[in-house]
């Protein structure tokens, strides 16, 4: 994914006595655009929640104990992320094992969130091979 793409070539010629020498200096200096720059960020930063509420989905199916710290922690940082799709559907308890519906759901909507902002950044693009 380059924007832009800068070839400097400097060529030196050295003679040496009976013997010539050629010398070719090639640099290549290759530069991404700021929308590709801020798409990227986008898509981390969507992946990084939607890995966050996996994380959460899976240790709730597993009826993950709230007293490990590490669990509290995926709980109440996903919690923000999740509390908008609560209530949609039922929340099934099987034992201590729970299917969190509104994980599943918040995991499709900031995935197409992700995708979408990420597209819009680059809506002006000149290079359709974006990703």
């Amino acid at each position: 994914m380059v924007d832009e793409q800068q070839t400097e070539v400097r060529q030196q010629t050295a003679v040496n006595g009976n013997e010539r020498v050629d010398r070719q200096t090639v640099r290549t200096t290759q530069s991404v655009s700021s929308s590709v720059l801020a798409q990227r960020i986008v898509y981390y930063i969507g992946g990084a929640i939607m890995v966050i509420l996996a994380a959460r989905f899976v240790l709730l199916l597993l009826g993950a104990s709230q007293a490990s710290s590490f669990v509290n922690f995926v709980y109440s940082l996903s919690g923000v992320f999740v509390a908008p799709f609560n209530g949609i559907f039922t929340r099934p308890t099987y034992g201590t094992s729970t299917f969190d519906s509104a994980t599943i759901v918040a995991i499709i909507v900031y995935g197409i969130l992700t995708v979408a902002i990420a597209k819009l950044l680059t809506i002006g693009s000149r290079n359709r091979d974006l990703a």
